[in-house]
């Protein structure tokens, strides 16, 4: 009841707050975004690369055999399954969104080359991989990791204050454990309510290419409203039914949009730029994950770098406890290997193709993709396939794949709330699904009334400021509990009880 009580009050106060006193509420985001982002940006940059080294270390270490339950549990899911729920749920949204969008922006707008220039292409799809490929990834792996080990090892509930056992002991069962999920249930809630926003103006712009429904705030409302709806039932049947079976439709649905783009695209130039820019993000990995912009107030870095970081902190309560949840069996480096390598993978392939198409439009002739997503970054991928063979079935084909995102995103986030205010049940009572799925969609119409794209980003990185610190007791008490359960060696530490 506390973390329950709490999180919901402070979750229907920031509805209600950005819902009536808007100017006020988007006054206090601009500042919050500005602090942060100009005060705080090299705490966010050196701290997501410790956690990708330390997720590399674990990988490799002694500890990498320990399995996630029971010596010799089979995985409760089947790989295909697991990779499609773990995908969908960790980024497909922002990637669908950006993934033409992005480097067309970089290009005309890189941080260090000239814009417009051969030079510009290369650093545009090298800073594209480097925000959605390792980073990212390795901050999931972490918390998913945190919480998967000491729910399935340690039989403590699958909520973030079990990441601090070993830290503060039975502790984690008084109001420091009860601030922890609250914190990760409202910054998941948030970090879920960017997606969400992302997805209700790339829907609108969908139904704007094809249907001339106009592009604005009111009809994103009403598709927050009717996808929310839809998302609320998926989640009520549970992460065995209507998560599983969305992700595996989101899953084809998106390997047959990027089949279909690398048969009528630039084929050759698709694979030249996968290759060349995987090596070449490889071999500036360690720079350009160090590299703090030294400009006052806002800069490329701040816009864009800072931005993800703390997006993705953000969701890493969401994204780890629904790995963790459907992770039972896996061993530690059978977690850390597949989700840190396979997803950017297809990460970094689908920024290839569909780089490298838009970047062969542009070469054509094509300047009209570029005006549109200087005005509308939402517009992008419709704008790329209007430009292709059968276009209108593409552009319908991707209309619906980032519909089923938006309930995969939204179902997920709610599960995962679920579970954290029901005391880390994994089967959370039906009535609280319901909440916390209409509470997400709440709040996203709240963020784009507010101030759309500008306030999505403030929600993000302020979100992940305060679970940034548990991340880091998250690190620190996985590096104790795992020195004393070695495979080979008896496990010393004292078996907490649920």
């Amino acid at each position: 009841p506390p973390v329950f009580i709490g999180a919901a009050g402070l979750v229907v106060a920031f509805i209600i707050f950005g819902g009536i006193w808007t100017d006020t509420a988007k006054s206090v985001f601009d500042r919050t975004l500005t602090f942060i982002s100009t005060q705080l940006g090299a705490y966010y940059i050196y701290l997501t690369f410790s956690v990708l080294i330390l997720v590399i270390a674990l990988a490799i270490s002694p500890a990498g055999k320990i399995r996630l339950g029971s010596p010799g549990e089979e995985p409760e899911f089947r790989r295909l399954p697991w990779l499609a729920m773990l995908f969908s749920a960790g980024m497909g949204m922002g990637l669908v969104f950006w993934g033409v969008a992005e480097p067309v922006m970089h290009f005309g707008d890189p941080p260090f080359a000239q814009g417009n220039t051969p030079e510009a292409k290369e650093e545009a799809m090298r800073f594209a991989f480097f925000h959605w490929g390792f980073h990212p990834w390795a901050v999931y792996v972490l918390f998913g990791l945190g919480i998967a080990y000491f729910h399935f090892r340690k039989e403590l509930p699958l909520a973030p204050r079990s990441l601090l056992y070993p830290i503060l002991g039975d502790k984690i069962n008084g109001p420091i454990g009860h601030a922890a999920d609250i914190i990760c249930t409202v910054g998941t809630l948030l970090g879920v309510a960017t997606s969400l926003g992302l997805g209700a103006m790339q829907i609108n712009s969908g139904l704007n290419t094809l249907t001339n429904v106009e592009f604005g705030t009111t009809n994103q409302l009403y598709v927050i409203l009717i996808i929310t709806a839809a998302a609320t039932t998926s989640t009520i049947t549970g992460v065995g039914k209507g998560i599983k079976y969305l992700s595996m439709v989101n899953l084809g649905l998106m390997a047959l949009l990027l089949l279909f783009v690398m048969a009528v695209g630039p084929f050759g130039k698709q694979m030249e730029w996968f290759g060349s820019t995987f090596l070449a993000n490889l071999r500036e990995l360690p720079a350009t994950s160090v590299w703090v912009d030294d400009q006052s107030g806002k800069s490329w870095q701040t816009d864009w770098t800072i931005f993800y970081w703390g997006w993705w902190i953000s969701w890493c309560p969401f994204v780890g406890i629904f790995i963790a949840r459907i992770s039972r069996g896996r061993t530690i480096r059978e977690f850390i290997v597949t989700i840190l390598l396979l997803p950017a993978t297809v990460t970094f392939l689908w920024f290839s193709v569909f780089g490298a198409t838009a970047f062969h439009q542009l070469e054509n002739g094509y300047q009209g993709l570029a005006e549109v997503v200087s005005q509308n970054e939402s517009m992008a991928l419709y704008e790329l396939l209007g430009n292709l063979p059968l276009a209108q079935i593409s552009q319908w084909a991707a209309l619906l794949l980032i519909v089923i995102f938006f309930v995969t995103s939204s179902d997920s986030g709610s599960l995962v709330d679920d579970m954290v205010t029901s005391g880390g049940n994994p089967d959370p009572p039906v009535a609280q699904r319901a909440f916390w799925g209409v509470s997400e969609g709440a709040s996203a119409a709240v963020l784009i009334v507010v101030g759309g794209l500008e306030a999505l980003q403030s929600a993000s990185i302020s979100g992940g400021l305060i679970q940034s610190v548990l991340l880091i007791g998250c690190a620190l008490s996985l590096v104790l509990a795992l020195r004393k359960d070695r495979p080979g060696k008896p496990d010393d530490q004292t078996q907490p009880s649920a």
